[in-house]
């Protein structure tokens, strides 16, 4: 439970400080921290969370457990700078941008499933699987929220819906309508994204483009991929309440872009 709490601060923590990178008002819904009380407390209180979990680590003993997950910590990190550098710049590549998917968040996934084979002493193709079921369902999961940026209703998402275009965040369903658009298209894109050159039509214009070359499609279907991948890593392990519960979480992720 410790160790559970120690995943959770981490993910508080990186929601505080993104939500301050990212000037984002909303956070499910809610209004976040740093719109109710400013950067300055929402960066301190995202930093004492990460010393926290690094105490809790400490106190659990095990250093595989502290190996994995200030690991997971460091790549979070570089993930979040590495969106900085690719973001505003439609030269990113598909595998710049699942590097960054996987720093940001699949890190954290992964680190999560397999600490749990770590602390029950269970054998070591049993946590490769494990850690294999975190980082795809962690991939599906983004791919799936970088998809609802563009098409949810904001109550739904529990967020401002088109936050991603209007920061110039550089995602898959970007990437897909770009490489398939004309340069006519292409040029809006680097206008709205590159030079933030940004009027009120333009973000009905940015889902128009996207679902004339299917790229919302496309990318769901992508992120069902990567959660068949996650399904198949549990064949490892006997059937039952728990290996049933790990996929309902697969099939629940996937659902949200009904």
């Amino acid at each position: 439970m410790a160790l559970a709490a120690c995943v959770e601060f981490i993910h508080t923590a990186t929601l505080l400080h993104d939500d301050v990178v990212d000037e984002s008002a909303l956070r499910r819904g809610q209004a976040s921290a740093n719109a109710l009380f400013g950067n300055k407390p929402s960066v301190l209180v995202g930093d004492f969370l990460f010393a926290r979990a690094f105490q809790l680590m400490v106190e659990d003993g095990s250093l595989r457990v502290l190996a994995i997950l200030s690991e997971a910590a460091a790549t979070i990190a570089e993930g979040e700078v590495l969106q900085l550098v690719t973001q505003n710049d439609t030269t990113t590549t598909e595998a710049q941008y699942l590097q960054v998917v996987e720093g940001k968040t699949a890190a954290l996934f992964a680190a999560a499933t397999r600490v749990g084979a770590v602390v029950a002493e269970r054998p070591a193709v049993e946590e490769a699987a494990l850690d294999a079921y975190g980082r795809n369902l962690g991939i599906a999961f983004q791919l799936v929220d970088d998809a609802l940026d563009y098409s949810a209703e904001q109550e739904r998402l529990g967020k401002t819906v088109g936050d991603d275009f209007r920061e110039g965040k550089i995602t898959l369903p970007v990437l897909l309508a770009f490489a398939r658009g004309s340069e006519a298209e292409r040029g809006f894109w680097r206008r709205t994204l590159e030079g933030r050159e940004q009027g009120e039509a333009d973000l009905a214009e940015a889902l128009g483009l996207m679902q004339r070359h299917g790229a919302l499609r496309d990318t769901v279907e992508r992120a069902r991929a990567y959660g068949d991948a996650a399904l198949a890593a549990l064949a490892h392990f006997p059937d039952g309440a728990e290996r049933r519960a790990l996929a309902g979480i697969v099939e629940f992720c996937i659902a949200r872009a009904r």
